[in-house]
């Protein structure tokens, strides 16, 4: 199926992970699509193998926190593919986990900016072009974290990823008169760099395993297909939505 035929989507995050199977992904069905993240080698690295696979791909490395690589990435998608109709903001980071007497302020706001703040400058920029186009779809990646389960020593990234869900349901309300539809999409355990970061031995990452109802981490591709079909039509009337693909850590307790 080619379910995102003759759309363009902007994937931040895009250079490893969950984002980089979104974006392989989206083409795969047909969008145009426009890479972020910090990282300019891999990104052009990811956009190569679309392109080679037969897809459409621009990228643009730069800061998700600045507000004109924000700018930047819309003027992008523009530029390159005439609009803008999905906007997948996927970038993130754990940010620093301690016992939250002993983070300090920069600490957290660092995680607020990555997580939250981008997230925000992001859309502002976003929605007006979508609106342009007649609507479409914003998803934000959000977590399972401090919304079903809490852990010590998350207190900034359950915070910023919270806030998600929220700014998730404003600008569902806000735009969904305008046809833009939003939703957050909350992983679980998934096996990306930033999980192995977390979790440095095969050991640590097979006991977060457990902490599942399924007992496995998930593929950034299945979480890429959850993006996909609220990028898509299929999911034509949903929006300001926490859906969770979490392999049941919410509610296991086994």
């Amino acid at each position: 199926m080619q379910r995102l035929q003759g759309k363009i989507a902007l994937i931040t995050g895009a250079s490893s992970g969950i984002g980089q199977a979104a974006a392989q992904l989206f083409a795969s069905e047909g969008a145009c699509v426009v890479l972020a993240a910090r990282r300019g080698a891999a990104l052009q690295a990811v956009a190569a193998q679309i392109v080679d696979a037969g897809g459409q791909a621009a990228w643009l490395a730069g800061d998700v926190r600045e507000e004109p690589y924000a700018q930047a990435l819309v003027a992008l998608a523009i530029e390159r593919f005439g609009g803008l109709d999905i906007a997948f903001n996927n970038a993130g980071t754990l940010g620093t986990l301690m016992p939250t007497p002993q983070l300090d302020a920069q600490a957290w706001r660092e995680t607020l900016d990555t997580n939250l703040s981008a997230a925000f400058l992001g859309a502002k920029h976003q929605i007006p072009a979508i609106l342009a186009r007649g609507g479409g779809s914003l998803i934000f990646t959000s977590t399972f974290v401090g919304y079903t389960v809490g852990f010590p020593g998350t207190a900034a990234y359950a915070a910023s990823k919270s806030g998600l869900i929220g700014l998730t349901q404003a600008l569902a309300a806000e735009f969904g008169p305008h046809a833009i539809r939003v939703n957050a999409l909350l992983p679980g355990g998934t096996q990306t760099p930033m999980a192995e970061a977390m979790n440095d031995t095969p050991e640590a990452l097979a006991q977060v395993a457990q902490m599942h109802a399924l007992k496995r981490l998930a593929q950034p591709e299945e979480l890429a297909r959850a993006a996909l079909f609220l990028a898509s039509g299929d999911a034509a009337f949903m929006t300001g939505s926490a859906m969770l693909v979490d392999g049941g850590m919410s509610i296991n307790r086994s």
